[in-house]
């Protein structure tokens, strides 16, 4: 099955391929005029909820177009589903032309896919400059070229319960790796009573790409200069690299630290059995700051950089080959990801791309920031008032020192365009690692191995 996969979309590849430039890339943007109209941007859901951040962008832009006598407009339409289910509607679209969408918000994965099958245009350079975070302009290039501009980015954090730890008696919190973070598990399960909590942490471990980000980062935080595949794309792993990463992995969800439920959760399971009280500890992403906060109260909340690797995550914005809007929808992304849309986006809950969203004294004053994110238990209060806690410019106050630093020192899991091959091999074939008898390290590692030299052999 995984062979027809991958086999399937190595010819998907190679047929659009024959629709994209002279020299086999996609085309860059047109130097010549567009064609009047609304510019239409595709994407998953914003998470800053109903007239969200993203529609406040977009809303300026289209004011500024009334403004100057522009015949462009910009219209958002956000996408159902999961993650996977986004790509595959968006896949689907733009190789049948079915939807005619000019701009397309991408996960950081998929932008190899789409730049090798000709889907999105190259883009100027200069759109990704040096403001840009260096780990996270990374994610906008292939095969030489800038295909997309990154929007908002994501990294994983640890969050954990300041009121437990104190509780415990616990004076010194040392976060910085996961036999640290094993330790204070230990002590809170000597410590506290047996009904305090059910188990130490838990995380995404459901048969999805959670599973794939929690097993990149312990993989990558086990082997050092971690990596599945080349500039190219092509495999070049080791049973012994796929050994020490299955054996991290192992430690990582342990029984008597992990929480049973992570083996069947998502990002909504696992936050809900945080904010419960089920876990001291919880791996996730920024954007669930300002959720958490409407639940928990700084005294007993606290966040802190993933020990070890943390994955690299966030949306990029491309713009699509078959656009006939092709140069205004450039002028588009060019706002959307501009200095003053990114501090919009960092106050509103996204991770900014920018350095300079973390600087400075300024605000945004191109949008409204929401001040009641959506919480993930009833028993927030305070409706109506903006709960994060915020330094003076207006940014969440762990933005500067906390999630910059993080993003900073993010991984990227493996850039290849055959990357929904990769991470349905790499999902299934450690399943087995977290059933009630897991199989010996070597010996998954060398059928993980095979699996994915087969899968990524397009």
């Amino acid at each position: 099955m995984l062979r027809r996969l991958a086999a399937l979309s190595a010819a998907l590849l190679m047929a659009a391929a024959c629709t994209a430039g002279g020299d086999g890339r996609p085309p860059a943007v047109p130097s010549g005029g567009d064609v009047p109209g609304t510019i239409v941007v595709a994407g998953g859901r914003d998470v800053t909820g109903k007239n969200g951040i993203r529609q406040q962008l977009i809303d300026a832009w289209n004011k500024e177009q009334r403004r100057t006598g522009s015949d462009y407009r910009a219209r958002l339409v956000e996408l159902p589903g999961s993650a996977d289910e986004q790509r595959s509607q968006l896949l689907g679209a733009l190789q049948s032309g079915s939807a005619a969408y000019d701009v397309v918000n991408l996960d950081v994965t998929w932008v190899p896919e789409f730049a090798a099958a000709g889907l999105i245009r190259r883009l100027p350079g200069k759109l990704v400059d040096e403001d840009v975070i260096e780990s996270v302009a990374g994610t906008a290039r292939w095969d030489g070229d800038v295909y997309a501009v990154p929007f908002n980015s994501d990294v994983g954090l640890l969050y954990y319960r300041r009121d437990y730890l104190e509780r415990a008696g616990v004076r010194r919190v040392d976060l910085t790796s996961w036999s640290a973070v094993r330790h204070l598990v230990e002590t809170l399960d000597s410590r506290l009573d047996e009904d305090a909590y059910d188990k130490g942490w838990t995380t995404q471990l459901a048969a999805y790409e959670g599973r794939t980000v929690n097993a990149v980062e312990a993989f990558a935080s086990a082997v050092e200069d971690f990596s599945l595949v080349d500039g190219e794309g092509r495999y070049t792993g080791t049973v012994e690299d796929l050994t020490d990463g299955i054996e991290e992995l192992g430690r990582r969800t342990g029984r008597p630290y992990t929480l049973a439920d992570a083996v069947q959760s998502d990002e909504a399971a696992s936050l809900s059995d945080f904010a419960e009280g089920r876990t001291a500890f919880l791996r996730h992403w920024p954007s669930v700051y300002p959720a958490l906060h409407r639940t928990f109260t700084e005294e007993q909340l606290g966040v802190a950089p993933l020990p070890g690797r943390a994955v690299l995550g966030g949306q990029n914005l491309a713009v699509t080959s078959s656009s006939p809007r092709a140069r205004s929808a450039t002028d588009l992304i060019t706002f959307l990801t501009g200095q003053e849309s990114e501090r919009c986006l960092l106050e509103a809950g996204f991770a900014a791309t920018r350095v300079s969203a973390y600087e400075g004294g300024e605000r945004c004053t191109t949008a409204t920031v929401p001040s009641a994110p959506a919480s993930p238990s009833a028993s927030g209060d305070g409706e109506g008032a903006d709960p994060v806690p915020r330094d003076a410019a207006g940014r969440p106050a762990y933005a500067r020192k906390i999630l910059l630093e993080a993003l900073r020192k993010a991984v990227q899991r493996p850039r290849t365009p055959l990357y929904g091959a990769f991470t349905q091999t790499f999902t299934a074939q450690l399943d087995p690692l977290l059933g009630d008898d897991p199989p010996d390290a070597e010996e998954l590692a060398a059928r993980l191995d095979r699996a994915l030299r087969e899968a990524l052999s397009g």
